[in-house]
């Protein structure tokens, strides 16, 4: 409940402006919940319509802020009018949730000990919902479903000790993958590199056998490769693919994995899977084809022109978007070629949302960007106050707001252009 969420202090500002409306009525696209990590297909795009084209000088209205997340960069989620997020609260690690509309706190659960590291503290996944149940990663490796009305355990299991894997330099960073009855993560483990548990008991339904791969700080996708459904991870040695129902390893691809640490998602179209790593390393773009019981992997080309550390990548209309490195930057998706790049907000993240990029630079600038693969344009940008620590949460955008947690802070802007007009 609320023992240690008491704390937060939840301010409702501007007079609760557009809050009190109907939430719904607010969402011209249709139904925009953000269950999980980079939004309902993980590709980081949102589907909603009649936002703002440009934001006001100050940045679009500031509806409510909340403190009292903790320590931490977890993203936040949003299902079925609440937020949910995962943060250091003193010696433990909570999840926590809060009523979207207001920024009201509503529960924090423990979810193991704190994790503690000299580049910054806490959880770094986002809570993954489906239905009643939240699927819950911690740095340390604790791994739990919880009900979402009240955040009690349904039940939890420890990662590492379970499967013999080591947690990363910097934590477990992963957001688990719910795919049919299974919760699927990166256990880093021998024979476990990608496990598989029931997603209503927590009991291990597979490891994949063959695949030693330590942890990496990227999350899983969920494809269809002819007749196979199959799992594309990014783990510390290797781009993987493995056969969901069993685990089964299919192919491995370790010329785009950096041996400092591999982050963003990789992104996937039609056959195809680009993944990309900092540190000097480099995107490829594989052709994944059917081949009996397993899938062939063919390198279509390498690039040096995306480095994508953490702030993921966005395709639109055959052209890839992302980071590289500091510079933002636009790929054609099938060639690789370079359409533009420009320094933009600075190093960050982004999703997109009714043609616009939506840019948040570790520095905490926040930037509307046209997705245009001809030329950079900007059109409006504004600033959040940051503390120690990089702003590295990722933003959302649900329900016609902008969502954007800075370490103990959450904010929730209105980008709806209803919104605007009605004020």
């Amino acid at each position: 409940m609320l023992n240690r969420i008491g704390t937060s202090r939840c301010r409702w500002l501007a007079a609760g402006l557009a809050a009190s409306t109907a939430w719904a009525a607010e969402t011209p696209g249709g139904p925009a919940d953000w269950p999980q990590w980079r939004g309902p297909r993980r590709d980081a795009i949102s589907t909603e319509v009649g936002l703002l084209k440009k934001w006001p000088e100050a940045g679009p209205p500031l509806v409510w802020t909340a403190t009292g997340a903790g320590e931490g960069y977890s993203s936040v989620t949003i299902s079925n009018g609440r937020l949910f997020t995962m943060g250091n609260l003193g010696d433990r690690e909570h999840v926590l949730a809060y009523d979207v509309k207001t920024g009201r706190p509503l529960w924090s659960r423990e979810n193991g000990d704190a994790y503690q590291n000299n580049r910054g503290n806490g959880p770094r996944g986002s809570v993954t919902i489906e239905e009643d149940r939240a699927y819950c990663l911690g740095a340390n490796g604790d791994l739990s479903c919880r009900n979402v009305a009240d955040g009690t355990p349904v039940w939890q299991v420890n990662l590492l000790k379970q499967f013999g894997g080591r947690n990363t330099k910097w934590g477990l960073s992963e957001s688990p993958l719910i795919e049919k009855d299974l919760v699927i993560c990166n256990a880093g483990g021998p024979d476990a590199s990608l496990v598989a548990l029931d997603k209503r008991t927590g009991k291990t339904v597979w490891t994949s056998k063959g695949l030693s791969d330590e942890a990496s700080y990227s999350s899983s996708l969920a494809v269809t490769i002819g007749d196979v459904r199959q799992i594309i991870h990014m783990t510390h040695q290797n781009l993987v693919g493995v056969r969901a129902q069993d685990g089964l390893p299919l192919w491995r691809y370790g010329r785009v994995n950096a041996p400092t640490a591999n982050v963003a998602t990789p992104v996937y179209h039609d056959g195809h899977v680009f993944a990309s790593a900092a540190y000097n390393m480099g995107g490829a773009l594989l052709k994944l084809i059917p081949d009996g019981d397993k899938t062939r992997a063919e390198e279509v080309y390498f690039t040096k022109d995306m480095q994508n550390h953490h702030g993921g990548m966005v395709l639109l209309d055959g052209y890839l978007y992302g980071f590289s490195n500091a510079i933002l930057t636009c790929l054609e998706f099938r060639t690789g070629k370079k359409m533009w790049s420009d320094r933009s907000v600075g190093k960050g993240c982004l999703v997109f949302a009714d043609g616009h990029l939506y840019c948040l630079s570790e520095d905490g600038v926040v930037g509307l960007v046209e997705a245009n693969p001809r030329e950079y344009r900007e059109v409006s940008r504004f600033k959040i106050t940051r503390g120690r620590w990089p702003t590295w949460s990722h933003p959302v955008i649900s329900h016609g707001r902008l969502f954007i947690r800075n370490q103990d802070t959450i904010s929730c802007y209105d980008v709806s252009a209803k919104g605007l007009t009605a004020r």
